[in-house]
Formats: C-alpha cells, structure tokens, sequence
C-alpha cells in the first residue's frame, strides 16, 4: 500500500447514493474534489484568497477514474491526495479513495492554473510551486517500513 502525506476521511451519506445504497459514480469526483481542496488548506493554500490576491483559478483539466468496488452507506472513507507530475502551469495528482486500505476508486487528475478573467493558461504562483516541489520530492522518497 502506497504511503500518502493526505487523506481526508469522508463518510457516505444517505444523499451520496443510488436506490441501492452505493455511492453514484459522479459523486467519487465531488469527495476528490473536497480532498484536493482541503490538501491545498493544509499546505497553507487558501482557493478563494489566491484568486483574489493572485487572480488564479486552477481547474480540472483531465481525469481519469477506474472504479474498483463500490463504496456504500454510512461507509467511513479516506480520500488522499499525492502529487504525481509537476509542470510551470499544471500538476497531476494521484488519488484513491479506500475503505479500511481496501482501494474502492483511483484517480489521476490533472489540474490547470488559469487566470480569473480570462481562463487563459497562467504559471503556478511561486510560492505554491515551490511547496508542491517540496511535496513531490518527499514523496519521491522511498517510505520507511514501520
């Protein structure tokens, strides 16, 4: 099992699923999404600050899901983040969603730096590149077995 610096527990509410109880495919995205957001809190990166300081957004630019086993009601999940490719405007990033370490989905998504107004291409603001450097290059290390 792969070592994550973030994961943001989630748990499955009745509005997550279908008919049957099972989380609907879409909502996976929404609980990556609320991770990501929250990672970014964590690294000292508030969105909204950063758009009205900075006049970045950064949106979904690709994703890609493989759907494992299902996740289902009242389900406590972890939904982590880890950073796979950093470019000067974009980044990758690796997630899973798991159940007790069990892999229900995994992702990678990549996301795109964009200005506010014009939703043009726009470099990573310094400070964040530098730490998402930071992250990656301690992710690269191998993990100490515990």
């Amino acid at each position: 099992m792969t070592a994550y610096a973030f994961s943001l527990p989630v748990r499955v509410y009745y509005q997550d699923t279908d008919a049957g109880g099972v989380v609907f495919h879409a909502n996976y995205l929404s609980f990556l999404e609320r991770a990501r957001t929250e990672w970014l809190r964590h690294l000292g990166f508030d969105l909204r600050e950063m758009a009205e300081r900075h006049d970045v957004l950064f949106i979904v630019r690709e994703a890609n899901v493989r759907y494992r086993r299902p996740a289902l009601l009242d389900d406590l999940l972890d939904v982590t983040v880890k950073v796979e490719r950093l470019g000067r405007a974009q980044f990758t990033l690796g997630q899973d969603v798991l159940r007790s370490q069990e892999e229900l989905v995994c992702a990678s998504i990549n996301v795109a730096c964009v200005s506010c107004g014009s939703f043009k291409p726009l470099r990573l603001p310094q400070r964040l590149y530098a730490s998402l450097a930071t992250v990656l290059e301690h992710e690269d290390q191998p993990k100490e077995q515990v």
